[in-house]
């Protein structure tokens, strides 16, 4: 039971990556679109106030506020999509018709009763209950899960023609009929708790502060901080905040609002949101992880420094540039979970120290683009606090890494007893791609011990039917920067950025 329900987190961390990774890069083109329509930087540079680059602005601006306004669909779509086990685009169509049956029937309560609601608002089009993001997570999960039961259902002769797959949206469609039904009664309470958890944590301040960047860290080997960090960007954890009696929840939605529309929340300082954004993240991305490389660089045997450089260097600009830490991270997480410890302590101080200083930088990933567009081009972001903490970061993480990895003897890149790992997915041909491929395969133990095959944004997830049959030892030859193995049956292998490449080409060779 314990492991099941372990399983159901890290799979939920997973699908939530789907629409994250869509508003994360929305929001870098709607933060060039803020900036240029500012009327300092106009100043300085004219080109920007001309009318056909406004207009492209406000075009920028409009299809951002379409993609934050419909998070609860696109919610419904990746989480049934997700957490599907087979038939997945049957999951993610039924998942829309979920959301919308879902709506219409809780409008057609509205509608009929005398029920009076505060959280009542439009959504495409129709007057419903406001559940916002969390209503979109309540009907991707349901349809999964009745996805799951009856994509391979089979039906009487006389009906069979509704059986499998097509039973799925019936299914639905009668199941979220019914919840709309019951769900106005009784969402009101259930958003008051909900609401009370955003406020308990906002009462914490500075502390709460830190412990959501300790805690964001601590989850990353599990791949649950997605679902910490989902719901803090788009639920009433990460704030509530009123815009001209318009109500905004989620920390990244109401960042993204007084972007598109310059307008600050009536009720709150936008520090009080951005706490839980990039800004927290960038001291420890851009300064402190690179500076813990170098450390393992400098540390590493001379005779293996050439050989572990492009593999640290490579880790470097994943942090340094998006903000994606797991190559850095995995390379000393193992072999060093002291320093890992110390690395978690510091990204909580990382975000209190930002929240503390009065920083002001949206956006989710925290690399060097982030701090450009979000903090550097946008006005009283107080930007520069950021790197001068990244440099005392930097200066801490060098020394401590340093110290602990020659008192400890730590093994990591470069003081390994054997070190035969390499960083194989460089620029290579398709031919190498496909000897790649063949080895991964083969130390997986073959296509017939490998039932699923996904990827995240630096792991390859594989489903084994035996464990005992992985050699690690040939996976490692792959550029394989670690490995995690949740439960007997999944192993999750640590490439970094350029995992999809190998996925796609792993999948061309098992023909799945």
């Amino acid at each position: 039971m314990k492991q099941n329900l372990k399983d159901f987190f890290q799979q939920l961390g997973r699908s939530f990556m789907l629409p994250i990774s869509l508003l994360a890069a929305t929001g870098i083109f709607l933060g060039l679109a803020a900036a240029s329509a500012n009327p300092q930087i106009q100043q300085v540079v004219p080109f920007l106030a001309s009318s056909s680059v406004m207009y492209v602005t406000q075009l920028i601006r409009a299809i951002s506020g379409t993609l934050f306004g419909n998070i609860p669909l696109l919610f419904a779509i990746s989480l049934a999509l997700g957490m599907a086990k087979k038939e997945k685009p049957i999951a993610a169509f039924a998942g829309v018709i979920g959301f919308l049956v879902f709506n219409r029937s809780m409008m057609y309560v509205l509608d009929n009763t005398s029920l009076e609601l505060d959280a009542v608002g439009n959504v495409l089009g129709m007057n419903t209950v406001r559940m916002d993001a969390l209503g979109g997570i309540l009907v991707g999960l349901i349809t999964a899960m009745i996805h799951n039961k009856y994509y391979n259902v089979k039906l009487p002769d006389a009906i069979a023609f509704f059986g499998g797959t097509r039973f799925v949206a019936i299914a639905v469609t009668v199941v979220f009929a019914v919840l709309g039904q019951i769900v106005p009664f009784i969402w009101e309470p259930i958003s008051d708790i909900i609401t009370g958890v955003g406020t308990s944590i906002a009462q914490l301040g500075y502390f709460g502060t830190f412990l959501f960047g300790f805690l964001e860290r601590i989850l990353l080997p599990f791949g649950l901080h997605h679902i910490l960090n989902s719901l803090a960007r788009t639920t009433e954890i990460g704030g509530v905040a009123e815009f001209a009696g318009e109500t905004v929840t989620g920390a990244l939605l109401i960042f993204n609002r007084y972007l598109e529309t310059g307008a600050t929340p009536d009720n709150l300082p936008l520090t009080e949101v951005t706490r839980f954004l990039a800004q927290g993240k960038i001291p420890m991305m851009v300064f402190g992880l690179p500076a813990a490389a170098y450390a393992m660089y400098t540390t590493a045997h001379p005779d293996k420094r050439r050989k572990i450089k492009p593999l640290l260097l490579a880790g470097v600009l994943a942090s340094f540039t998006t903000g994606i830490t797991e190559p850095i991270e995995f390379a000393f997480l193992f072999v060093a979970p002291m320093l890992y410890l110390f690395h978690a302590v510091m990204a909580g101080i990382s975000f209190m120290s930002m929240h503390l200083l009065g920083v002001m930088i949206g956006n989710t990933q925290g690399g060097i683009i982030d701090l450009l567009v979000f903090g550097i081009m946008q006005p009283e972001s107080k930007w520069y606090m950021s790197v001068i903490v990244g440099i005392v970061f930097a200066i801490v993480y060098y020394n401590v890494f340093k110290w602990a990895i020659l008192r400890f003897n730590f093994a990591t890149p470069g003081r390994e007893e054997t070190d035969e790992n390499t960083d194989a997915v460089g620029n290579v041909t398709d031919k190498e791609l496909d000897t790649l491929a063949i080895q991964i395969i083969e130390g997986l133990g073959g296509k017939e011990n490998i039932q699923a095959l996904e990827n995240c944004f630096t792991r390859l997830r594989v489903d084994v039917v035996d464990m005992g049959k992985v050699d690690e030892k040939i996976i490692e030859k792959t550029g394989a920067n670690g490995f995690i193995k949740p439960n007997p049956k999944h192993i999750q292998i640590i490439y970094g950025p350029k995992v999809n490449i190998i996925k796609d080409v792993v999948e061309q060779k098992l023909n799945i």
